[in-house]
């Protein structure tokens, strides 16, 4: 016989789930989208409070759904599944945009969904890495590979690797993207001089260093948009 806690949960639950049919979705606070997400994770708990205490943490729903799994689940009430739950949400929102650069071609001049891509799929982690995109001549992406992982505040490049890998891959264009955890996007004098021996050593092999971006949560710098890829 359920208890009237549990009658109450459960008429709050159907009137907010009514409420988002109703509109879509567009008359909810972004607390009430995640609630009502954690309803089907969280079936016997009040989910306003963990959805509101996930905000608090993490600052957004991207933040959130970005998030990696130790740091979700020092969320009281968040399990391994519930977060599994929200990171397979980031997962579709990559897929999408890699679908976008993938399809191509990219615009030189534009690059809105490489950005997007990368901010999202590196700017949130924890540790400093190497993201390479690969691209063909057509500007067509066609591989997107970590290829070095370093620490809270590092990350070395090995140019020779990256060249390597291109010409495996039959790459006619590169893009460099690394991220800071620090939340500061500014390149450091060592971003710098790595960003420029790569673009030297790519030119001598025919191919061609488009753009090294640094990723951060509060935005992103490209290097060659402050002259530095001349």
């Amino acid at each position: 016989m359920a208890t009237k806690l549990q009658e109450q949960q459960k008429g709050h639950r159907h009137r907010l789930r009514k409420k988002f049919q109703q509109s879509k979705g567009k008359a909810l606070e972004d607390y009430e989208v995640l609630e009502l997400f954690l309803f089907f994770c969280i079936p016997y708990k009040d989910t306003k409070p963990i959805a509101k205490d996930l905000l608090k943490t993490f600052g957004s729903l991207e933040g959130i759904v970005f998030a990696e799994e130790v740091r979700l689940c020092e969320v009281e009430g968040i399990g391994p599944k519930t977060a599994l739950a929200l990171q397979v949400c980031g997962a579709l929102i990559l897929r999408q945009l890699r679908k976008r650069i993938e399809r191509g071609p990219t615009q030189l001049n534009s690059w809105e969904h490489v950005i997007d891509y990368c901010r999202l799929s590196d700017a949130y982690k924890t540790k400093e890495e190497a993201h390479i995109l690969f691209l063909n001549k057509k500007n067509h992406l066609i591989a997107d590979e970590i290829l070095f992982s370093g620490t809270i505040d590092q990350t070395p490049f090995d140019v020779r690797d990256i060249i390597k890998r291109a010409l495996n891959l039959n790459a006619t264009a590169l893009i460099l993207v690394h991220n800071h955890p620090s939340g500061d996007a500014t390149p450091s004098q060592a971003d710098i001089n790595e960003t420029r021996n790569l673009y030297h050593a790519a030119k001598m092999m025919g191919l061609t260093l488009h753009d090294h971006f640094i990723v951060a949560k509060n935005g992103y710098t490209s290097l060659r948009n402050l002259g530095l890829l001349e």
